[in-house]
């Protein structure tokens, strides 16, 4: 079955970086788009970063120049790298990979950016 498996996540001051993995099993990675996605307290979860199978990006406007979206096709694995961090980047980062008929989740990893 499906599975994403998300780490790297943890408390970093403000200015800070650090590095997000999403593991992905189950499915055909190569061949697949992925996302990451954050949900803040109280707020609704929003895509933050999509790289489509052949490595095009997009970025919510807010972290355009500071985070990165990448893909290792032979590791299975998706990564967002987020450099000069704010407190505004707090909350659980999710991986999202879009399938026909469903889309899947992980299950989530915490950023606190403290100021």
């Amino acid at each position: 079955q499906v599975q994403l498996v998300e780490s790297g996540g943890g408390l970093v001051q403000a200015g800070g970086s650090l590095r997000l993995s999403c593991a992905a099993s189950g499915f055909s990675f190569s061949s697949n788009a992925m996302a990451w996605y954050r949900q803040a307290p109280g707020k609704q979860r929003e895509e933050v970063a999509f790289i489509t199978n052949n490595a095009r990006t997009r970025y919510l406007d807010s972290v355009k120049g500071r985070f990165t979206i990448s893909r290792d096709n032979a590791k299975n694995t998706v990564y967002l790298q987020m450099n000069s961090l704010i407190p505004e980047d707090t909350g659980v980062y999710f991986c999202n990979a879009p399938r026909p008929g469903r889309v899947y989740w992980g299950q989530g990893t915490q950023v606190t950016v403290s100021s």
